[in-house]
């Protein structure tokens, strides 16, 4: 993925200012983020704006999560801020392959990129919101049972709940949460792994019990692929008062980003389903949801 920087400086180059590198110090180690903001921030001098964190895959690093996932432009749509932060060796902490409570603090570094956001930016401290690919989906549902006061919803993309996540979750603050999951992914099954993450049907039912929804899951939306795409989504949403979840299938979908283009990943990891707009989609959930 190294080859695709020069592509991302090229996509970038027509706004220069917008994407800013960024950096703080968290534990005597510096951790760098690229901070985007549309062009409606600086029309709008005494507005606060959402933010939403963009958390790359494993591997992946902070600028080719920017480039895959596009959000930049939803964010020009519809006047939020973009964070993609970087993980120390292209990695976050989940409790897969480091130790849960004594590896890599990422969780004090996204405390710390927050307040440094609201030093520098003005936030809308009420929507504040996280997403990520694969193993950034994987942090972002940590954020969600830890930092529940500061998130308002998450979003995870090809990552259903940990079973480190699970394990400490001792928060009771409700948090809406949105699971995009596809049932061809093979580098995390949608039929979970044993003492590793649970599959994307009981990760829905996991949050719907914790944000105290009950009853029957109502009748799901079909949502099919244009002509020549043999993706469809299955759209299961319940619950309201800013604590609602939601879990789209991706039939034949891959460990993809809906909607993405599949060049800017430049992996063979399966199908990208253009029924849906993966960030259009987060955006119109996160912005039912206030802290």
């Amino acid at each position: 993925m190294k080859c695709l920087i020069s592509l991302l400086v090229l996509a970038c180059a027509s706004f220069p200012a917008l994407a800013q590198v960024s950096s703080l110090v968290h534990k005597d180690e510096k951790r760098r983020y690229i901070v985007y903001t549309p062009a409606a921030y600086d029309q709008a001098p005494r507005q606060a704006f959402p933010v939403v964190f963009n958390f790359h895959g494993g591997g992946m690093s902070m600028a080719e999560q920017m480039l895959y996932t596009q959000m930049n432009k939803t964010a020009e749509r519809h006047r939020f801020i973009v964070v993609y932060p970087q993980g120390i060796r292209q990695d976050w902490n989940v409790g897969f392959g480091m130790d849960y409570l004594a590896g890599t603090d990422d969780v004090g570094f996204t405390q710390a990129m927050l307040s440094k956001l609201k030093q520098d930016y003005r936030v809308d401290e009420k929507r504040v919101y996280a997403t990520g690919l694969s193993r950034g989906g994987f942090f972002a549902l940590r954020l969600a049972a830890e930092l529940p006061q500061q998130f308002a919803a998450v979003a995870s993309v090809g990552a259903p709940m940990p079973e480190p996540v699970r394990q400490h979750h001792i928060q009771k603050d409700k948090v809406g949460m949105l699971l995009i999951q596809g049932t061809a992914d093979k580098v995390v099954l949608f039929e979970g792994k044993a003492a590793s993450y649970l599959s994307a049907e009981d990760t829905f039912a996991y949050w719907r019990r914790h944000n105290g929804i009950d009853g029957a899951a109502p009748q799901p939306r079909l949502m099919p692929g244009p002509a020549g795409d043999a993706t469809q989504v299955t759209w299961l949403e319940q619950g309201a008062g800013g604590a609602g979840v939601a879990l789209l299938t991706v039939k034949e979908g891959g460990h993809t980003w809906p909607g993405a283009d599949a060049f800017n990943i430049g992996l063979p990891i399966g199908k990208t389903t253009r029924a849906i707009d993966a960030n259009e989609v987060m955006w119109e959930f996160f912005s039912k949801h206030r802290r």
